[in-house]
């Protein structure tokens, strides 16, 4: 045991001393924010997927490698079109815009990009944020204290205090800085120990040439692509749900703040490489994970939820300690922890940021200081957090059958659904209005809640609706508004004005220029 508090005492030096040196940075708002502007391609690929992934990757999707086998490799295929498709599509476009538009948060940029005349844009973006943000981060502190339990025998309520407060304390430190710079030390953590692990545990099975062998006389759905009994209706649902979640990157603000962040376009055409080969790496063997554990262990019954917990999602702390010496051990509980605390930061720096800077100074204080704003941005940080950390408790104690994997999807796919079909709308539609940007972000909040807590629950039709989730109902119904809306209420002014922006926009060859400027 020593030598797993060993290894986590020195991950935890490394955080807090990121946090430190981040923290001398911070002199402006925008330092807290954006960190002014300056992340290299390396960390900000790193950063915005590792805040993508979260303890959902480790925990959740080895659980869905465990549960479901082969069919599960379908949430590979949909994050990596879902992060192909931000990084080489949309992070070109929008980087060049809120540059032009001098943005700092991703409510900044869509304000000047519809030439926002009230505050209602502004408001709802800021509530819907804070809102799904709180149900994502609660999610990830149930997974901090479902991550000490498993691995150290901790009290489940201790391990997400313990998580909270040292998440908590390097963010109101270190605002983004600390965050990015943390995120890439995680997640090259995080890439490290998914990529050795199915190796290392692969090479030590006995009869290895016969694992498809073995899966398919545990279960047939486990070799099938399409999960038990081939190709139906509830199987194609369930099959599009894990497709369709890489739909949260085209647009999730705590990913596309990166964006904002980086130091110019150059860096994001290196950078785009690196989001995606890291996305195929990390989610290609947590999956292999999962089912090699389930191939492990399937002596000790035949329903993996008795013996790897709710989802299976025990299934990657049983692997290491089946693989490894304990101060190994040790290193696998700090890329748990690396998961959680990279997505938690991020989120928390970014919802804080977007109601002090979005909401309060832009509405009910315009004349707010740099230091002043900077402050309170430190102390939303810390109400944020400890709201989060009730939610969690209150989620704990009244689900106590409940699975990270979902209870992270909901949170991601509320992000995603509010403000995903809007950004990419923005984006790549001169004609898309202000008006049609409110409705479909008050479509994709409310359809969200309206898909998990009621059409889930309709008979007949809720078990393919759970099946599919939350994100693509609520995706698809958000984009249709908007793009309804607009047609019925156009703007012709708007998209005038739109369209001269996009052709100044940069030719590669002044983006190079720029690029070899600004370095």
């Amino acid at each position: 045991m020593f030598e797993k508090y060993a290894m986590i005492t020195i991950y935890f030096s490394v955080l807090v001393l990121l946090g430190y040196s981040a923290s001398r940075r911070i002199n402006t708002m925008r330092d807290f924010v954006i960190g002014g502007k300056s992340l290299s391609y390396w960390v900000a690929a790193f950063s915005a997927q590792a805040t993508g992934e979260s303890a959902w990757l480790l925990l959740g999707v080895t659980g869905m490698g465990a549960m479901l086998g082969f069919s599960a490799y379908w949430i590979v295929i949909g994050e990596a079109v879902g992060v192909f498709v931000a990084w080489f599509f949309m992070a070109p476009r929008f980087k060049y815009l809120t540059d032009k538009y001098d943005s700092i948060t991703v409510i900044d940029y869509l304000i000047s990009r519809f030439g926002s005349k009230s505050h209602l844009l502004r408001i709802i973006s800021a509530i819907a944020l804070s809102f799904f943000v709180l149900i994502y981060i609660s999610a990830q502190i149930d997974a901090t204290g479902s991550a000490f339990e498993s691995f150290l025998q901790w009290d489940y309520h201790a391990g997400a205090l313990v998580g909270f407060i040292i998440v908590a304390a390097y963010c109101i430190a270190g605002g983004f800085l600390a965050a990015a710079w943390t995120d890439m030390f995680q997640g090259a953590v995080m890439l490290l120990c998914l990529l050795v692990l199915p190796i290392v545990a692969g090479l030590s099975v006995e009869n290895f040439d016969n694992i498809y062998t073995e899966l398919e006389t545990i279960d047939p759905g486990l070799v099938s692509i399409w999960g038990a009994g081939g190709i139906n209706t509830l199987n194609v649902s369930i099959v599009l749900g894990m497709a369709l979640i890489g739909l949260g990157f085209l647009g999730s603000p705590q990913v596309f703040a990166r964006l904002i962040a980086i130091k110019n376009e150059t860096e994001i055409r290196r950078g785009r490489w690196v989001a995606l080969v890291f996305t195929i790496i990390v989610d290609f063997s947590a999956v292999s994970i999962g089912i090699l554990g389930r191939y492990i262990f399937a002596d000790q019954g035949t329903d993996p939820e008795v013996f790897l917990g709710n989802g299976a999602q025990n299934v990657l702390s049983e692997m290491v300690e089946y693989t490894f010496p304990a101060w190994v051990v040790g290193l696998y509980v700090a890329a748990v922890l690396a998961a959680i605390m990279s997505t938690v930061s991020s989120l928390l720096v970014m919802a804080s940021g977007s109601l002090t800077h979005d909401l309060y100074a832009r509405i009910y204080n315009p004349g707010l200081g740099d230091s002043e704003a900077t402050l309170l941005c430190r102390r939303i940080t810390i109400v944020m957090a400890l709201v989060a950390l009730c939610i969690s408790m209150t989620v704990a104690f009244l689900s106590p059958d409940r699975t990270i994997f979902w209870f992270a999807v909901f949170g991601w796919s509320g992000i995603g659904a509010t403000f995903c079909p809007m950004i990419l709308l923005s984006l790549f539609w001169p004609k898309f209005t202000e008006r049609a940007a409110i409705a479909s972000m008050l479509t994709g909040f409310s359809m969200t809640l309206i898909s998990k807590f009621f059409l889930q629950e309709i008979d007949g039709v809720g078990d393919y609706v759970a099946a599919l989730e939350t994100m693509p109902p609520s995706f698809l119904s958000a984009l249709l508004v908007g793009y309804f809306v607009t047609i019925f209420w156009p703007d012709t002014a708007l998209e005038e004005r739109y369209s001269s922006e996009l052709r100044r926009e940069m030719s590669p060859d002044q983006d190079l220029k720029a690029g070899r400027s600004s370095a």
